[in-house]
């Protein structure tokens, strides 16, 4: 049950579906509720002092975005994370940001790099800060954010945004990518080179390294995790 991972505090009225997902989307993403744990919709509504109806909205919202999943006549859960489903995902992710790159590198690379460059700079700093892991995937999504954005097509932002909380999820269940945090940073030079030259095909290949290695890293993690659990 739901208040065994440390319940929910009352909400106001305003923006109750988007305020609704927003808090369990930060529940889900700090841990306090584990994947796999159901989501009664009640005892949420309970504890926010809210009906129903926008707790049922924004478990909806969160189905949509991957981080939730609805299980017929049991209602819903956090959705379980598998080294298929992360694989799957990342394969997604190469297809989507290989396109954006392009056509960023293509048409707007004068105007994205100041912001690239600044968001590869804040992920050298969380390193020497020692900030949490929350902190670096966060940053790092924010810079791979940025390549859609800038890319100019609407539609690679909005299906960035779909995936970007299951791919967060992935990477904290886990709980680390690369030993040496100094390597999540190093991995974006080379796309911001690339698009500094203006070489799209460069940074179509650097942005594909740079989401392959991490996939197959946290494929293996996943896999090591299953296979520990079974010993």
């Amino acid at each position: 049950m739901l208040a065994e991972h440390g319940g929910f505090v009352p909400l106001t009225r305003d923006g109750l579906v988007d305020r609704v997902a927003k808090t369990l989307v930060d529940a889900i993403l700090s841990g306090r509720i584990p994947p796999g744990a159901r989501l009664a919709e009640s005892q949420i509504a309970r504890q926010m002092d809210l009906s129903r109806a926008p707790v049922r909205e924004a478990l909806r919202l969160l189905e949509s975005s991957g981080l939730v999943e609805y299980r017929t006549n049991r209602g819903f859960f956090v959705k379980a994370v598998s080294a298929v489903s992360v694989s799957d995902l990342y394969e997604l992710r190469i297809l989507l940001e290989t396109a954006a790159v392009r056509r960023l590198t293509d048409t707007n690379a004068d105007a994205a790099l100041p912001a690239l460059r600044a968001q590869v700079a804040e992920l050298y700093r969380l390193v020497d800060e020692g900030a949490d892991l929350m902190a670096h995937v966060s940053a790092d999504m924010q810079f791979h954010r940025l390549i859609c954005e800038y890319s100019g097509n609407l539609r690679f932002l909005q299906l960035f945004d779909q995936i970007a909380n299951e791919t967060k999820l992935g990477l904290l269940v886990i709980g680390r990518l690369y030993d040496d945090a100094h390597k999540m940073a190093e991995t974006h030079d080379p796309i911001v080179e690339a698009i500094e030259q203006k070489d799209a095909d460069a940074a179509a290949a650097a942005i594909d390294y740079h989401i392959r290695v991490a996939k197959d890293l946290v494929t293996q993690h996943f896999y090591d995790q299953q296979e520990g659990k079974a010993e």
